[in-house]
């Protein structure tokens, strides 16, 4: 219980400077891995990331080309990223691959990859040392303290009021692989100190919870010292524990959902646990990361989400789409944007153009996010007197690319409120119908065939009903109001959230009246009315 206290109390300040000094969602996109690491890499590439509508790029800041002779810094890569995105209107989230990028050491300069017994290895149990330097040696704490605090210093120097960068990444994708914790001298020592095996057990879960521990200690140096060189939101990034995998198979003890309270405690100055989402689930890995907080603990969140890393694909745009409309999301950022096809990033841009124009209405707003695959395709809400049948759009019967036994692509959006019947709706490959709730409960199933009508029924002499089916239309008479489409309007919206009118949908394009409909492969943003009938 008192742990659980403190990391609420920890978390509910720096959510509040999070609050305050990122003021805008982060429609990003990261660099793959050494896509900077040259003064023609930055110059060709971050032009290119303001060409696909992204506003912020994270970008690695390595180590081994930053401190390539121990004690001696070269800025050249950091001063040439943030030149150029200044240039390009592009904001800067760097990326700090010190001691451990997805859970190996590989990042580290030649001199501390060389001086083993200076840096010590973790180990697995049976003794074999691994490519991972382990977080209870103070001297690699120091080494890397004193790189990350000397980057810190220079940001400040170069960018004062945080114009260009605008957050930090430490580290990278924490963890431990094939062990669950360290095994070194070092590691053995303060496990006994901590008498870990008391309170927790011996198993390798109560392993990866002391690890946990330890790491986000470590990173709490390093978050410390940010803070009080050039404060600005601070995270941490997680590989997912998904397919099965058991701790060391995947990179255990990082700041991951089931470690959250140890992460908390460790490490408080941090403000974000943030997921890299490459795996199926998307909907499911960022319900674990959006984590609220009930009204009596202060109104805020327990950790915010941020995505800055998922996999960059077709499904994207409506994925981001999704993050932001259902769970507020910070940011949403797809990796090695920098090497993806043009099919791959047409996605983020057309999304990242509709939330642009969302984000310019200057007024709080209620929103849903939508995302809906082959197995997933329907989700009902129920907003103030109205239920809304939210469904893939390929669920239409019209659409051959249904039934063609191709896979679908995910279908998403943003759904807003705007006001009692007023809503906006931004995305790609949904339908959604709107029905009052006495409408919906009477609602009867019906077998649709490809022009959208009922199927034939069976052949009946002209004027004849039968007794019983007679009786059964008596009995299931409607009752109530509907609701119809008064219009559906394709918009767009200016910088001072002047909604423009661009063209009416009716007909064909509402199927009569009976829906607001996105297809597949298009990206609108639709302003819809309704009334009462």
């Amino acid at each position: 219980m008192k742990r659980m206290i403190f990391c609420l109390m920890a978390m509910m300040g720096v959510m509040t400077v999070l609050a305050q000094r990122t003021s805008f969602p982060i429609l990003g996109g990261e660099l793959s891995n050494s896509a900077a690491t040259s003064v023609a890499d930055i110059d060709e590439v971050m032009p290119r990331m303001r060409a696909l509508g992204l506003n912020t790029a994270l970008v690695p800041a390595y180590w081994e080309l930053m401190e390539p002779v121990e004690g001696k810094f070269d800025f050249t890569l950091i001063d040439r990223t943030i030149d150029v995105a200044r240039r390009e209107q592009l904001h800067v989230v760097f990326l700090w691959f010190g001691v451990w990028k997805n859970s190996m050491s590989c990042y580290t300069p030649a001199w501390f990859k060389q001086d083993t017994k200076r840096f010590p290895r973790a180990m697995t149990a049976e003794g074999k040392q691994m490519e991972i330097a382990s977080c209870f040696s103070d001297n690699v704490l120091q080494a890397d303290l004193k790189a990350f605090s000397a980057l810190m210093r220079h940001i400040r120097e170069k960018d004062p009021q945080r114009e260009v960068v605008i957050m930090m990444q430490i580290e990278n994708e924490i963890g431990m692989l094939e062990s669950a914790r360290d095994h070194s001298p070092l590691a053995e020592k303060a496990y006994l100190k901590e008498k870990w095996a008391e309170r927790y057990g011996t198993d390798e879960y109560a392993d990866e919870k002391f690890m946990a521990l330890s790491y986000a200690r470590y990173v709490e140096h390093l978050a410390k010292a940010a803070r009080s060189i050039h404060d600005m939101p601070l995270y941490v990034n997680a590989a997912m524990n998904s397919r099965g995998r058991r701790p060391g198979e995947y990179p255990s003890a990082g700041p991951l959902a089931h470690l959250i309270d140890f992460w908390h405690e460790g490490a408080p100055s941090i403000n974000l646990l943030a997921p890299d989402i490459y795996d199926t689930g998307f909907k499911s890995w960022c319900a674990q990361y959006a984590m609220p907080l009930r009204p009596q603990d202060g109104g805020t969140v327990k950790n915010r989400l941020f995505i800055p890393e998922s996999r960059c694909c077709e499904n994207s745009g409506v994925r981001a789409l999704y993050a932001f409309g259902e769970h507020q999301a910070l940011g949403f950022s797809p990796f090695a944007i920098d090497q993806s096809s043009a099919k791959e990033t047409e996605s983020v841009t057309q999304a990242y153009s509709l939330l642009r124009q969302i984000f310019n209405v200057k007024r709080q707003l209620n929103t849903w996010g939508l995302l809906f695959d082959q197995e997933d395709c329907e989700r009902v809400i129920s907003d103030d007197g109205v239920v809304m049948t939210c469904r893939h759009y390929f669920t239409l019967p019209w659409d051959p690319r249904a039934t063609d036994g191709s896979t679908w692509p995910e279908g998403g959006a943003m759904l807003v409120r705007l006001g009692k019947y007023d809503y906006l709706l931004a995305g790609s490959g949904v339908v959604i119908d709107f029905k009052t709730p006495t409408e919906k409960q009477q609602e009867q199933k019906k077998q649709l065939g490809e022009d959208g009508f009922a199927e034939a029924a069976a052949a009946r002499p002209e004027g004849t009903l039968s007794q019983s089916a007679a009786s059964e239309r008596n009995s299931s008479l409607f009752t109530g109001k509907r609701l119809g489409l008064l219009s559906v309007d394709e918009v767009s919206i200016a910088d001072d959230g002047t909604m423009q009118y661009l063209r009416r949908h009716n007909g064909d394009q509402t199927h009569q009246g009976r829906h607001a409909r996105i297809g597949v492969g298009e990206w609108k943003l639709l302003h819809i009315k309704l009334y009462e009938y």
